[in-house]
């Protein structure tokens, strides 16, 4: 395969994600033809591009004639014959496997032999989707963030089978694309999904245990912790349908190993309709009748709260490490420019003591039972090497 720069895509679906990924990729000045099967779809997300277009206009972001040139570089299509000429295809449909093979399979025929198949999923095998695939070496994962446009970091995920000139193209056209790029194994939740599950399900443990409330827990993450959001409240914007999806993935995808279990207060508000924010339901109330909720701000249990957390995140990361799932490096960025936390977890992990988040750990272990507070044996190392621990 020879490398060269990607001047024409496809993205897969016009949905938030498809659109805003079609976006990012016209204002770097690619060629995009966006499909979907349903052509008010279509409909909706251009008239969306040329409201946010507009809104970048007014804010001083692009002058209108570089806003016209973007959206004149988006061309709707209800046909995928249309992708004969392209470079790259993206998908961005919903999380199923089956639906996201089609898509390649289908389009196997179509393009040409060195145009690379790109996933976004956020949590299924790059290795399944490629199976199947004729050429499964040139199929890989480009998971963006949502909101497309705005979220920084991509994760970009080779599979067994995927050729290292495709991984190479694809690093140089995400920076390309001004993005920041991180490699990831092929491993359940790469990254960021992966790492990030404490966060939402020790909070609810927390409240499970009756130790906390919602708004406190939020209170402690934020005001202590400096996260941008609560575990709460996040949830509540992403909505439950799909941060439960996730969890419950990872979850099957690690043979239900209880590092990654599920919490049963997330899955009554999935079963009650209950999604967050987009539902005006969820953890929180937003009717606008709702009685305002106030967080018991005492400092001392904020900080027990923020390292229950705290240490399971830093676990996560160093298992991450640990099962080569990332450098350590890519590890970092991608928690701090994909999820926003105010630090690096390693760099947290060593500037609060690893032997502190070891400690709790295993008095969580000891006093529970249960083995989701397993200590990494990567995290009992660098415990070991304080205060001289280096990356």
């Amino acid at each position: 395969m020879t490398p060269s720069k990607i001047s024409i895509a496809t993205v897969v679906g016009a949905g938030a994600m498809g659109s805003g990924i079609a976006q990012v990729l016209a204002q770097a000045g690619v060629s995009v033809k966006l499909y979907d099967t349903k052509d008010e779809a279509l409909e909706r997300a251009m008239t969306k591009l040329k409201s946010t277009m507009d809104r970048l206009v007014e804010k001083g972001k692009f002058q209108a004639d570089e806003a016209a040139g973007i959206l004149s570089r988006i061309q709707p299509i209800l046909y995928l014959r249309e992708a004969a000429d392209s470079d790259l295809v993206i998908e961005a449909i919903y999380e199923n496997l089956e639906a996201k093979r089609s898509v390649f399979t289908t389009l196997d025929d179509v393009v040409s032999a060195d145009c690379i198949f790109a996933s976004n999923t956020s949590s299924l095998s790059i290795a399944a989707i490629s199976s199947g695939v004729k050429n499964p070496k040139r199929l890989i994962g480009l998971h963006f963030f949502n909101p497309a446009p705005l979220m920084p970091l991509v994760e970009i995920v080779p599979s067994l089978a995927t050729d290292p000139e495709v991984l190479q193209r694809c690093v140089e056209s995400v920076k390309a694309w001004g993005k920041i790029g991180v490699i990831a194994k092929d491993s359940p939740g790469f990254i960021v999904n992966r790492v990030a599950r404490p966060f939402y399900a020790e909070a609810m443990n927390i409240l499970e245990e009756g130790l906390a409330d919602v708004p406190t827990i939020d209170w402690a993450m934020t005001e202590l912790g400096g996260f941008r959001m609560g575990p709460f409240a996040l949830m509540d914007l992403i909505g439950h349908d799909v941060n439960y999806t996730v969890t419950e993935t990872v979850w099957t995808q690690f043979y239900y190993d209880p590092r990654f279990r599920p919490n049963l207060s997330q899955k009554r508000l999935v079963e009650a309709g209950w999604l967050g924010k987009k539902t005006g339901r969820g953890f929180y109330d937003y009717h606008a009748d709702a009685l305002p909720v106030k967080a018991q701000e005492n400092v001392e249990a904020g900080r027990s709260i923020l390292h229950r957390i705290l240490a399971l995140l830093i676990n996560e990361a160093a298992d991450a490490i640990y099962r080569s799932v990332a450098a350590p490096s890519d590890l970092e960025t991608a928690m701090t420019k994909g999820v926003n936390y105010p630090k690096g977890l390693l760099a947290w992990g060593a500037e609060w003591g690893f032997g502190n988040a070891l400690q709790h750990l295993e008095e969580l272990q000891q006093r529970t039972g249960d083995p989701r507070y397993r200590p990494c044996p990567l995290l009992k190392d660098w415990a070991l090497q304080a205060p001289n621990f280096t990356l």
